[in-house]
């Protein structure tokens, strides 16, 4: 994989945008500027812009009025401007063809015309510069205008491969953003679908995959068991099994002398993931030989976190599994849902889950709905069907079918629990309760 410049993975500052499968990426930073990594070297620049608005140059680097989101939590970065009477909105995405383009395109949010200006990198655009001299803002020399009208856009290209791009003209470019977000959001689909009514942390669990297929699993070395669940959840993004098997002999034996010795982990769930990589693979042989180390163990299991304590660390699939576990918790040939109870502001609003693992060889999708308090449950099961059971919700009911339906026990009433903050560092609404 293409390296970051300086090294900077993980680093909550910027955003990652580029193609899986090829080394087209970029950093966006939290002001908008946009930052190729380079194909296998030091990155090329800088892509800076700036904003000519009627009151004055805007520089997005040093404003205090820039809002950032990632659009559905993928790698579509939209940053504000504050102008008058409205806002410049940058988005930056990136397309996989002719080598690779990373677009930034600019529109005027605004009811007043003005003018974007770029430097730092050659870029390709589809409509020429505007031939008027730079007043008001000390601009890098190779800094070129592009004039925007009310409501109107602009858009510049990066290439990943400029030499591919000599005598080419941008405009027959297919580049459809929201296109781009329906593919990403397919994909992460891919592994579990959630439809919750905490957008905020459905988008997390989109961004940390996301982020997981342009950058990678986290170091083997820093953190043997994080890789193997890593690598687990992209295989379950649609990443070939096979290729990865040779990369998890090293964490499998570090793991296996952790387990030896103690290890606070839940290896048993690690284990769990690297059979799952396995079966994926076709390997038998490897499969057969984890499942042994995993009946052999002896393993702690760690308890079910609430939502308030489920952070996003470097390991992306430590932060899905404990996202997932709090939906569907594995037991050893069972399978808990909801083990910690509905949460007090889901109650009274249907949400669903699609595809949460339950073991090495079966998942459950179920839905939520509400007959008056009571939550009513329509579930099924793919792969080998487990015994079932909602102990955070209705300790009475359980299940061995592959499918069916059933109205759960009214939620008991929610005590005040005091929430230090929200998952990966969300601040909870005020007064949130967490269910008893």
């Amino acid at each position: 994989m293409t390296a970051r410049p300086g090294d900077k993975r993980g680093d909550a500052a910027v955003v990652t945008v580029g193609i899986v499968g090829q080394p087209c990426r970029a950093d966006v930073t939290p002001w908008g500027d946009v930052v190729p990594w380079g194909n296998g070297g030091a990155s090329p620049g800088t892509l800076r812009w700036f904003v000519a608005a009627e009151d004055r140059w805007h520089d997005p680097a040093v404003e205090s009025a820039v809002r950032q989101r990632r659009i559905a939590g993928t790698p579509v970065v939209e940053t504000r401007v504050r102008v008058p009477d409205g806002d410049a909105v940058q988005h930056v995405w990136s397309i996989p063809d002719r080598g690779g383009l990373t677009f930034v395109e600019v529109t005027n949010d605004s009811p007043l015309p003005f003018a974007i200006a770029f430097s730092g990198l050659p870029v390709l655009t589809d409509r020429p510069p505007a031939d008027v001299p730079i007043k008001g803002i000390d601009l890098p020399p190779d800094a070129f205008v592009l004039p925007v009208g009310h409501r109107a856009a602009v858009r510049v290209a990066i290439p990943n491969e400029p030499d591919r791009w000599r005598g080419r003209a941008l405009g027959g470019v297919h580049a459809d953003r929201d296109a781009v977000i329906a593919g990403w959001t397919a994909t992460v689909d891919r592994a579990s679908r959630l439809d919750l009514p905490d957008e905020w942390l459905v988008e997390s669990v989109s961004e940390a995959r996301c982020d997981l297929l342009l950058c990678g699993p986290v170091a083997v070395d820093d953190d043997p068991a994080g890789f193997v669940l890593d690598v687990a959840e992209l295989v379950r993004l649609g990443e070939p099994a096979d290729a990865w098997m040779p990369d998890l002999v090293a964490p499998l034996e570090s793991i296996g002398r952790r387990e030896a010795a103690g290890s606070g982990e839940d290896i048993e769930a690690v284990l769990v993931a690297a059979e799952r990589i396995a079966q994926s693979a076709g390997d038998g042989r490897a499969a057969g030989d984890i499942a042994r180390m995993r009946r052999r163990g002896t393993f702690a299991r760690e308890p079910v976190a609430a939502l308030s304590q489920i952070t996003r660390g470097a390991s992306t699939g430590r932060f899905v599994r404990g996202v997932e576990r709090y939906l569907a918790s594995p037991g050893v040939g069972w399978a808990d849902l909801l083990p910690a109870g509905i949460p007090t502001p889901w109650r009274g609003t249907g949400f669903e889950v699609h595809g949460v693992p339950t073991g090495v060889a079966s998942s459950v999708s179920y839905a939520v709905r509400w007959h008056g308090e009571r939550p009513a449950l329509l579930w099924e099961q793919v792969g080998e069907p487990l015994p079932l059971t909602a102990s955070g919700v209705d300790v009475d009911w359980s299940t061995d079918q592959r499918s069916g339906e059933a109205l759960w026990a009214a939620p008991s009433r929610p005590r005040h629990i005091p929430v230090a903050g929200g998952p990966v560092g969300h601040p909870p609404p005020a007064g949130r309760i967490e269910p008893s």
